[in-house]
């Protein structure tokens, strides 16, 4: 949550060419309503059950790119999907960072708490072993702009061309 998952997939997947999906707009999408509506008249576990539909059915894409909600993590199909049929990027944020990008959201379902600081803390505790045990690749998107993720995560996977170089140089975006 707040990690830049949105702004860093739209810019990979602009320079890599490939299709950008991401889980909860999928989730909206099929069911016709926001994320924050389905927490309220369903349910966080009616949530996860959809996400893991939505994610099981995507990451059988080939040549995509999937950017996943904060807590699809906690699924251990979904992170059995997610390992075994792709490359996975843990964007590393701060809780101090996350607090800074998600203050003006209201669609943050499990922020609304009368101590979002402590929420994010307490889900950072619990997720943060499950992003590291089957990322492929972290890198930390703390006070970093759009660009230079992006730079990391293309270089760290290996991805480079000729031509990738030159739209990296060329283009500076903020993670904010």
């Amino acid at each position: 949550m707040g990690s830049g998952k949105t702004a860093v997939g739209k810019h990979l997947s602009r320079i890599l060419e490939m299709q950008l999906y991401d889980s909860d707009a999928e989730i909206e999408r099929i069911t016709g309503v926001d994320i924050s509506f389905i927490f309220e008249k369903e349910g966080e576990d009616k949530f996860r059950e959809r996400e893991v539909e939505v994610i099981g059915n995507l990451t059988l894409l080939n040549g995509i790119i999937l950017a996943t909600g904060g807590g699809a993590i906690l699924s251990h199909t979904n992170r059995e999907h997610l390992k075994n049929r792709g490359q996975v990027v843990y964007l590393q944020t701060s809780v101090e960072q996350q607090l800074e990008r998600t203050k003006q959201t209201r669609h943050r379902p499990l922020l609304h708490t009368t101590n979002p600081e402590q929420r994010l803390r307490d889900l950072l505790t619990i997720r943060a072993p499950l992003y590291e045990s089957i990322a492929t690749l972290t890198v930390s998107t703390d006070h970093r702009r759009v660009h230079a993720v992006v730079v990391d995560i293309i270089h760290g996977l290996g991805m480079t061309t000729h031509s990738k170089l030159e739209l990296l140089k060329t283009d500076e975006h903020s993670v904010h």
